[in-house]
Protein backbone atom coordinates (compact mmCIF):
# COMPACT_ATOMS: atom_id res chain seq x y z
CA UNK A 1 0.00 0.00 0.00
CA UNK A 2 1.47 3.62 -1.05
CA UNK A 3 1.87 5.87 1.53
CA UNK A 4 0.87 9.40 1.49
CA UNK A 5 3.55 11.61 0.18
CA UNK A 6 3.07 15.56 0.91
CA UNK A 7 5.17 18.75 -0.31
CA UNK A 8 6.69 19.98 3.22
CA UNK A 9 8.73 22.94 1.20
CA UNK A 10 9.56 25.03 -1.96
CA UNK A 11 11.68 27.52 -3.37
CA UNK A 12 12.14 28.96 -6.67
CA UNK A 13 14.49 31.52 -8.42
CA UNK A 14 12.85 34.46 -10.71
CA UNK A 15 13.32 32.73 -14.24
CA UNK A 16 15.28 35.53 -16.19
CA UNK A 17 18.35 35.76 -18.73
CA UNK A 18 20.91 34.91 -15.77
CA UNK A 19 23.95 35.78 -18.08
CA UNK A 20 25.38 36.26 -14.62
CA UNK A 21 25.08 33.24 -12.94
CA UNK A 22 25.73 29.64 -13.84
CA UNK A 23 23.17 26.35 -13.19
CA UNK A 24 24.94 25.34 -10.48
CA UNK A 25 24.38 28.52 -8.65
CA UNK A 26 20.71 28.69 -9.48
CA UNK A 27 20.48 25.51 -8.28
CA UNK A 28 21.82 26.75 -4.85
CA UNK A 29 19.65 29.54 -4.81
CA UNK A 30 16.60 27.67 -5.20
CA UNK A 31 17.40 25.47 -2.67
CA UNK A 32 18.19 28.47 0.46
CA UNK A 33 15.05 29.87 -0.84
CA UNK A 34 13.40 26.88 -0.05
CA UNK A 35 15.58 26.12 3.51
CA UNK A 36 13.31 29.02 5.15
CA UNK A 37 10.18 27.39 4.29
CA UNK A 38 10.89 24.24 6.23
CA UNK A 39 12.29 23.07 9.94
CA UNK A 40 14.33 20.20 9.09
CA UNK A 41 15.89 19.35 5.92
CA UNK A 42 17.51 15.61 5.71
CA UNK A 43 16.75 14.56 2.21
CA UNK A 44 18.10 11.15 1.53
CA UNK A 45 17.67 11.09 -2.44
CA UNK A 46 17.67 13.46 -5.06
CA UNK A 47 15.56 13.54 -7.57
CA UNK A 48 16.83 16.41 -10.97
CA UNK A 49 14.03 17.09 -13.93
CA UNK A 50 16.39 18.68 -16.82
CA UNK A 51 16.37 18.40 -20.55
CA UNK A 52 18.89 20.30 -22.28
CA UNK A 53 22.29 19.13 -19.43
CA UNK A 54 23.46 17.05 -22.48
CA UNK A 55 22.78 18.93 -24.86
CA UNK A 56 23.81 22.19 -24.35
CA UNK A 57 25.87 22.60 -21.28
CA UNK A 58 27.56 18.85 -21.88
CA UNK A 59 26.59 18.26 -17.93
CA UNK A 60 25.12 15.31 -16.74
CA UNK A 61 25.65 13.32 -13.09
CA UNK A 62 23.46 16.42 -12.25
CA UNK A 63 22.37 14.52 -8.76
CA UNK A 64 25.94 15.19 -8.20
CA UNK A 65 25.84 18.47 -8.92
CA UNK A 66 22.50 19.56 -6.95
CA UNK A 67 24.22 17.71 -4.06
CA UNK A 68 27.21 19.40 -3.91
CA UNK A 69 25.01 22.82 -4.06
CA UNK A 70 22.66 21.53 -1.09
CA UNK A 71 25.36 20.10 1.33
CA UNK A 72 24.74 17.35 0.38
CA UNK A 73 27.30 15.02 -0.93
CA UNK A 74 26.50 11.40 -0.39
CA UNK A 75 23.02 11.56 -1.10
CA UNK A 76 22.03 9.20 -3.92
CA UNK A 77 19.65 10.55 -6.99
CA UNK A 78 19.21 10.34 -10.73
CA UNK A 79 17.83 12.59 -13.84
CA UNK A 80 14.51 12.39 -14.41
CA UNK A 81 14.31 13.50 -18.67
CA UNK A 82 10.71 14.10 -20.74
CA UNK A 83 11.56 16.79 -23.02
CA UNK A 84 9.62 19.90 -21.50
CA UNK A 85 7.92 17.98 -19.02
CA UNK A 86 11.10 16.76 -17.29
CA UNK A 87 10.14 18.71 -14.49
CA UNK A 88 6.79 17.41 -13.83
CA UNK A 89 8.07 13.55 -14.24
CA UNK A 90 10.26 14.40 -11.83
CA UNK A 91 8.27 15.22 -8.87
CA UNK A 92 5.89 11.90 -10.00
CA UNK A 93 9.34 10.11 -9.43
CA UNK A 94 10.34 11.36 -6.43
CA UNK A 95 6.78 10.42 -4.98
CA UNK A 96 7.06 7.67 -6.10
CA UNK A 97 10.30 7.31 -3.70
CA UNK A 98 8.29 8.32 -0.34
CA UNK A 99 5.23 6.82 -1.39
CA UNK A 100 7.01 3.28 -1.71
CA UNK A 101 8.77 3.36 1.45
CA UNK A 102 12.33 3.60 0.02
CA UNK A 103 12.30 7.12 1.89
CA UNK A 104 10.96 9.52 4.04
CA UNK A 105 12.22 13.07 3.02
CA UNK A 106 13.20 13.44 -0.81
CA UNK A 107 14.49 16.97 -2.69
CA UNK A 108 13.43 17.69 -6.17
CA UNK A 109 14.78 19.97 -8.33
CA UNK A 110 14.34 21.42 -11.57
CA UNK A 111 17.11 22.84 -13.40
CA UNK A 112 17.64 24.65 -16.81
CA UNK A 113 20.23 27.58 -18.49
CA UNK A 114 19.23 28.33 -22.14
CA UNK A 115 20.21 31.87 -22.69
CA UNK A 116 23.78 31.58 -22.48
CA UNK A 117 23.36 29.74 -25.99
CA UNK A 118 22.46 30.78 -29.20
CA UNK A 119 18.65 31.03 -30.40
CA UNK A 120 19.74 28.39 -32.83
CA UNK A 121 21.13 25.78 -30.72
CA UNK A 122 18.53 25.76 -28.25
CA UNK A 123 15.98 25.55 -31.18
CA UNK A 124 18.09 22.73 -32.42
CA UNK A 125 18.01 21.21 -28.35
CA UNK A 126 14.09 22.01 -28.59
CA UNK A 127 13.61 19.69 -31.53
CA UNK A 128 14.83 16.49 -29.64
CA UNK A 129 11.32 17.00 -28.38
CA UNK A 130 10.05 16.06 -31.10
CA UNK A 131 10.61 13.24 -33.49
CA UNK A 132 14.22 14.20 -35.07
CA UNK A 133 14.82 11.67 -37.93
CA UNK A 134 11.52 12.02 -39.18
CA UNK A 135 10.73 15.96 -38.57
CA UNK A 136 13.55 18.15 -37.38
CA UNK A 137 15.86 16.47 -39.96
CA UNK A 138 13.86 17.98 -42.76
CA UNK A 139 13.84 21.29 -41.11
CA UNK A 140 10.34 21.60 -39.54
CA UNK A 141 11.34 23.06 -35.96
CA UNK A 142 9.54 22.70 -32.29
CA UNK A 143 7.66 26.02 -33.22
CA UNK A 144 6.83 25.29 -36.58
CA UNK A 145 5.15 21.60 -35.55
CA UNK A 146 3.16 23.72 -33.17
CA UNK A 147 2.26 25.77 -35.60
CA UNK A 148 0.22 23.16 -37.36
CA UNK A 149 -1.73 22.32 -34.56
CA UNK A 150 -2.54 25.96 -34.21
CA UNK A 151 -3.87 26.00 -37.96
CA UNK A 152 -5.79 23.20 -37.79
CA UNK A 153 -7.75 24.37 -34.67
CA UNK A 154 -8.38 27.27 -36.23
CA UNK A 155 -9.73 25.78 -39.15
CA UNK A 156 -11.62 23.22 -37.45
CA UNK A 157 -12.85 25.31 -34.27
CA UNK A 158 -13.68 28.52 -36.30
CA UNK A 159 -11.46 30.56 -34.01
CA UNK A 160 -10.18 33.98 -34.94
CA UNK A 161 -6.86 34.95 -34.91
CA UNK A 162 -7.64 37.62 -32.46
CA UNK A 163 -9.68 35.77 -29.86
CA UNK A 164 -6.82 33.28 -29.56
CA UNK A 165 -4.41 36.52 -28.98
CA UNK A 166 -6.70 36.74 -25.61
CA UNK A 167 -4.81 34.32 -23.66
CA UNK A 168 -1.45 36.05 -23.74
CA UNK A 169 -3.11 39.10 -22.70
CA UNK A 170 -4.02 37.30 -19.31
CA UNK A 171 -0.89 35.43 -19.28
CA UNK A 172 1.40 39.09 -18.59
CA UNK A 173 -1.61 40.64 -16.87
CA UNK A 174 -1.26 38.12 -14.15
CA UNK A 175 2.93 37.37 -14.57
CA UNK A 176 3.35 41.16 -13.90
CA UNK A 177 2.09 40.52 -10.09
CA UNK A 178 4.62 37.89 -10.38
CA UNK A 179 8.30 38.92 -8.57
CA UNK A 180 9.10 35.56 -10.09
CA UNK A 181 7.96 36.06 -13.41
CA UNK A 182 10.73 36.85 -16.57
CA UNK A 183 7.94 38.94 -18.46
CA UNK A 184 6.41 41.45 -15.75
CA UNK A 185 5.13 43.62 -18.87
CA UNK A 186 1.68 43.71 -19.41
CA UNK A 187 0.29 43.50 -23.31
CA UNK A 188 -2.64 43.89 -25.65
CA UNK A 189 -4.23 42.26 -28.19
CA UNK A 190 -2.66 44.31 -30.65
CA UNK A 191 0.74 43.41 -29.27
CA UNK A 192 0.26 39.94 -29.71
CA UNK A 193 -0.91 40.35 -33.30
CA UNK A 194 1.75 42.69 -34.77
CA UNK A 195 4.35 40.84 -32.90
CA UNK A 196 6.88 39.09 -35.31
CA UNK A 197 5.67 35.92 -36.83
CA UNK A 198 7.61 32.61 -35.49
CA UNK A 199 5.80 29.99 -37.72
CA UNK A 200 2.68 30.98 -38.91
CA UNK A 201 -0.08 31.54 -37.09
CA UNK A 202 2.51 31.65 -33.96
CA UNK A 203 3.82 34.76 -33.21
CA UNK A 204 6.33 35.95 -30.87
CA UNK A 205 3.97 36.83 -27.98
CA UNK A 206 2.23 33.60 -28.26
CA UNK A 207 5.55 31.73 -27.42
CA UNK A 208 7.32 31.63 -23.89
CA UNK A 209 10.94 33.34 -23.96
CA UNK A 210 13.93 31.70 -23.46
CA UNK A 211 15.31 32.35 -19.57
CA UNK A 212 16.87 30.39 -16.69
CA UNK A 213 15.48 29.00 -13.37
CA UNK A 214 16.10 26.57 -10.59
CA UNK A 215 12.77 25.38 -8.33
CA UNK A 216 13.07 23.05 -5.42
CA UNK A 217 10.42 20.73 -3.69
CA UNK A 218 10.70 19.14 -0.80
CA UNK A 219 8.77 15.82 -0.47
CA UNK A 220 7.93 13.82 2.96
CA UNK A 221 5.92 11.08 4.10
CA UNK A 222 3.05 12.31 6.42
CA UNK A 223 5.12 11.44 10.02
CA UNK A 224 7.89 13.64 8.81
CA UNK A 225 5.80 16.92 6.88
CA UNK A 226 3.37 17.60 10.19
CA UNK A 227 7.26 17.89 11.86
CA UNK A 228 8.69 20.17 9.18
CA UNK A 229 5.96 22.60 8.10
CA UNK A 230 2.90 23.86 9.22
CA UNK A 231 0.66 23.38 6.49
CA UNK A 232 1.76 20.18 4.60
CA UNK A 233 -0.09 20.16 0.88
CA UNK A 234 -0.83 16.33 0.04
CA UNK A 235 0.06 14.60 -3.59
CA UNK A 236 -3.35 12.97 -4.05
CA UNK A 237 -3.14 11.68 -7.22
CA UNK A 238 -0.56 11.11 -10.05
CA UNK A 239 -0.58 10.69 -13.79
CA UNK A 240 1.36 10.32 -16.71
CA UNK A 241 0.42 9.58 -20.16
CA UNK A 242 2.12 9.39 -23.70
CA UNK A 243 1.61 10.11 -27.29
CA UNK A 244 3.42 9.23 -30.75
CA UNK A 245 6.57 11.45 -30.95
CA UNK A 246 5.85 12.34 -34.72
CA UNK A 247 2.66 13.99 -35.49
CA UNK A 248 2.00 12.74 -38.55
CA UNK A 249 1.14 8.72 -36.60
CA UNK A 250 -1.40 10.34 -34.04
CA UNK A 251 -5.00 9.48 -34.88
CA UNK A 252 -6.07 13.67 -34.21
CA UNK A 253 -3.44 15.96 -33.54
CA UNK A 254 -6.41 18.02 -31.21
CA UNK A 255 -7.50 15.39 -29.05
CA UNK A 256 -3.78 14.68 -27.15
CA UNK A 257 -4.38 11.47 -25.61
CA UNK A 258 -1.17 11.84 -23.39
CA UNK A 259 -3.31 14.98 -21.17
CA UNK A 260 -6.58 13.37 -21.32
CA UNK A 261 -5.02 9.64 -20.25
CA UNK A 262 -2.77 11.31 -17.24
CA UNK A 263 -5.25 13.64 -16.32
CA UNK A 264 -8.20 10.56 -15.89
CA UNK A 265 -5.55 8.74 -13.89
CA UNK A 266 -4.52 11.72 -11.46
CA UNK A 267 -8.41 12.59 -10.82
CA UNK A 268 -9.11 8.75 -10.34
CA UNK A 269 -6.40 8.30 -7.56
CA UNK A 270 -7.36 11.64 -5.71
CA UNK A 271 -11.08 10.67 -5.94
CA UNK A 272 -12.21 14.15 -7.81
CA UNK A 273 -13.89 15.22 -11.02
CA UNK A 274 -12.02 18.03 -13.18
CA UNK A 275 -15.17 20.60 -11.94
CA UNK A 276 -13.86 20.32 -8.16
CA UNK A 277 -10.24 21.48 -8.95
CA UNK A 278 -10.01 25.70 -8.07
CA UNK A 279 -6.64 26.09 -9.16
CA UNK A 280 -4.22 24.64 -11.32
CA UNK A 281 -0.87 25.45 -13.33
CA UNK A 282 -0.93 23.85 -16.88
CA UNK A 283 1.41 23.89 -19.58
CA UNK A 284 0.51 27.10 -22.35
CA UNK A 285 4.51 27.06 -23.98
CA UNK A 286 2.23 28.25 -27.03
CA UNK A 287 -0.71 29.55 -26.96
CA UNK A 288 -2.30 26.64 -28.79
CA UNK A 289 -0.47 24.46 -25.79
CA UNK A 290 -2.96 26.42 -23.32
CA UNK A 291 -6.04 25.42 -25.85
CA UNK A 292 -5.46 21.73 -26.05
CA UNK A 293 -4.50 21.75 -22.02
CA UNK A 294 -7.67 23.06 -21.11
CA UNK A 295 -9.59 20.42 -23.01
CA UNK A 296 -7.34 17.44 -22.54
CA UNK A 297 -7.94 18.30 -18.80
CA UNK A 298 -11.53 18.12 -19.25
CA UNK A 299 -11.92 21.72 -18.36
CA UNK A 300 -13.97 22.42 -21.09
CA UNK A 301 -15.19 20.41 -24.78
CA UNK A 302 -13.12 19.81 -27.16
CA UNK A 303 -12.68 22.58 -29.75
CA UNK A 304 -14.61 25.17 -27.01
CA UNK A 305 -11.89 26.46 -24.70
CA UNK A 306 -11.43 29.31 -27.26
CA UNK A 307 -14.68 30.61 -26.53
CA UNK A 308 -14.94 30.07 -22.72
CA UNK A 309 -11.51 32.30 -22.50
CA UNK A 310 -13.09 34.75 -24.27
CA UNK A 311 -16.16 35.07 -21.89
CA UNK A 312 -14.14 35.27 -19.02
CA UNK A 313 -13.52 32.09 -18.15
CA UNK A 314 -10.35 30.27 -16.54
CA UNK A 315 -9.49 33.83 -14.78
CA UNK A 316 -8.93 34.56 -11.26
CA UNK A 317 -11.55 33.42 -9.10
CA UNK A 318 -13.22 31.54 -11.23
CA UNK A 319 -13.01 27.54 -10.81
CA UNK A 320 -10.58 26.50 -11.72
CA UNK A 321 -8.75 29.51 -11.75
CA UNK A 322 -5.61 28.48 -14.43
CA UNK A 323 -2.29 29.94 -14.55
CA UNK A 324 -2.39 32.49 -11.63
CA UNK A 325 1.60 32.64 -12.10
CA UNK A 326 1.31 34.15 -15.76
CA UNK A 327 1.85 30.68 -17.19
CA UNK A 328 5.07 29.62 -19.17
CA UNK A 329 4.03 32.50 -21.67
CA UNK A 330 5.13 35.27 -18.89
CA UNK A 331 6.41 33.84 -15.92
CA UNK A 332 8.86 31.52 -17.84
CA UNK A 333 9.55 28.66 -19.28
CA UNK A 334 13.09 26.95 -18.16
CA UNK A 335 12.16 23.88 -19.98
CA UNK A 336 13.22 21.27 -17.54
CA UNK A 337 12.11 23.10 -14.21
CA UNK A 338 8.77 24.39 -15.66
CA UNK A 339 7.34 21.28 -13.65
CA UNK A 340 8.36 21.80 -10.85
CA UNK A 341 7.67 25.60 -10.75
CA UNK A 342 4.10 24.64 -11.15
CA UNK A 343 3.87 22.64 -8.09
CA UNK A 344 5.57 24.59 -6.12
CA UNK A 345 3.24 27.87 -7.36
CA UNK A 346 0.11 25.52 -6.65
CA UNK A 347 1.50 24.29 -3.09
CA UNK A 348 1.77 28.19 -2.33
CA UNK A 349 -2.04 28.46 -3.64
CA UNK A 350 -3.39 26.07 -1.67
CA UNK A 351 -1.54 27.30 1.45
CA UNK A 352 -2.47 30.86 0.56
CA UNK A 353 1.03 32.35 0.31
CA UNK A 354 1.46 32.63 -3.03
CA UNK A 355 3.58 36.00 -3.91
CA UNK A 356 1.26 36.96 -7.04
CA UNK A 357 -2.28 36.62 -8.30
CA UNK A 358 -4.28 34.85 -5.10
CA UNK A 359 -7.18 32.15 -4.75
CA UNK A 360 -9.21 32.43 -1.81
CA UNK A 361 -9.52 29.15 0.21
CA UNK A 362 -8.45 27.18 -2.70
CA UNK A 363 -8.37 23.34 -1.48
CA UNK A 364 -7.59 21.04 -4.94
CA UNK A 365 -4.96 22.59 -7.17
CA UNK A 366 -3.55 20.46 -10.34
CA UNK A 367 -0.25 20.83 -12.08
CA UNK A 368 0.16 19.94 -15.54
CA UNK A 369 3.49 19.70 -17.51
CA UNK A 370 3.74 18.16 -20.86
CA UNK A 371 6.89 17.83 -23.26
CA UNK A 372 7.21 17.67 -26.93
CA UNK A 373 3.43 18.73 -28.84
CA UNK A 374 1.68 16.72 -25.85
CA UNK A 375 3.80 13.50 -26.05
CA UNK A 376 4.53 12.73 -22.51
CA UNK A 377 2.52 14.47 -19.85
CA UNK A 378 2.38 14.50 -16.03
CA UNK A 379 -0.27 15.30 -14.28
CA UNK A 380 -0.27 16.07 -10.38
CA UNK A 381 -3.47 16.47 -7.94
CA UNK A 382 -2.32 18.71 -4.74
CA UNK A 383 -5.10 18.14 -2.00
CA UNK A 384 -4.70 21.43 1.22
Amino acid sequence: MLRRVYVAGVGMTKIDRHYDKGFQELTYLAIKNMLSDVKEFNPQAIVVGNMMSSSLYQQDSLAAVVADAAGLRGRGGFKVEAACGSGGHAVAAGYALVASGLYDQVLVVGLEKMSDYPTGSVTMALAQAADFEHEAIYGISFVALNALAMRLYMHRYEARREDLALWPVRMHEYGSQNPFAQLRNRIAVEDVLRSAIIADPIRLMDSAPIGDGAAAVLLASEDVAKKITDIPIQIAGVGLGSDGVDLASREDLLKPISIITASEKAYKMAGIEPRQVDVAEIHDAFTITALLSIEGMGFADFGVAWKLIKEGRFAAGDKPSLNLSGGLKARGHPVGATGVYQIAEVTMQLRGDFPGVKVNKAEIGVAMNTGGVATLTSVLVLKR
